[in-house]
């Protein structure tokens, strides 16, 4: 199984970006995992409703040129999640059936997508296979990144009926 994750912006912080190489190396006796970042457009406050509508366009652009340079023969085979408030919240063991549907469905790649510090283009959105929602609380995008790449080494511990830590 690939698994990618896709995030608009780049991490600055160390220490996410430390736990996420631990997470990472973690996974690879589970998945090929690969991270992607995608460049934010930067906004100048105030921002209006137009600038919010052109910026999550420009991000959907990237992302969605990036998904088709990883993929570009095996879109059928591919999942694409998108990190959405709004999406559908899953358990961790929720999140280990979904992984487990999917290979089971003959899905050889599952792209996590990272929107922009204002969210997602809603037409993007809307191509999508899953919207998932991780809390009603507001994360920063980074800490984000840190906890998907946590979830998703839980739910392979979870596939495999190894023990983890609660």
């Amino acid at each position: 199984m690939n698994i990618f994750i896709m995030a608009v912006g780049k991490i600055k912080e160390t220490f996410f970006k430390e736990g996420i190489t631990e997470y990472s190396k973690r996974l690879k006796n589970y998945c090929k995992l690969e991270i992607f970042e995608v460049e934010d457009e930067r906004l100048v406050e105030p921002v209006s409703e137009g600038t919010k509508a052109q910026v999550k366009l420009k991000e959907a652009n990237r992302i969605t040129e990036k998904i088709k340079i990883l993929c570009p023969e095996n879109r059928g085979k591919t999942v694409v999640v998108a990190l959405d408030v709004s999406g559908k919240k899953v358990t961790s063991e929720g999140l280990a059936n979904l992984l487990v549907k999917y290979m089971t469905d003959g899905k050889s790649s599952i792209i996590f997508v990272i929107g922009g510090s204002i969210g997602f283009d809603e037409a993007f959105l809307e191509k999508v296979d899953f919207r998932l929602s991780m809390s009603d609380l507001t994360f920063p995008h980074q800490m984000a990144r840190l906890m998907l790449t946590e979830q998703i080494y839980r739910a392979f511990k979870i596939i495999n009926n190894e023990t983890y830590h609660k």
